[in-house]
């Protein structure tokens, strides 16, 4: 077996979170991976977490033109 590289160990998961579900959330996610034939639904629900937490960052990011208007924006009406 190769020795691991730099990268490899930097990306091992040693951190365990435990969440818990209610019954109706528990059977909506047993539904959606029969549906979907989701196998691996740590993996599954991993991505979907940080997909959700990188859209949220992304949206959150201040834009250097946020508040000004654009070239051709109509002003907005205060009424």
């Amino acid at each position: 077996m190769k020795p691991k590289t730099k990268k490899e160990k930097k990306l091992k998961r040693i951190h365990q979170k435990s969440i818990l579900f209610n019954k109706k959330e528990m059977n909506a996610i047993e539904n959606y991976c029969k549906k979907y034939k989701i196998k691996n639904r740590s993996k599954f629900m991993r991505e979907a977490i940080i997909s959700t937490i990188l859209k949220k960052l992304e949206d959150d990011y201040p834009s250097l033109f946020e508040d000004q208007p654009g070239l051709f924006s109509q002003p907005k009406n205060k009424y």
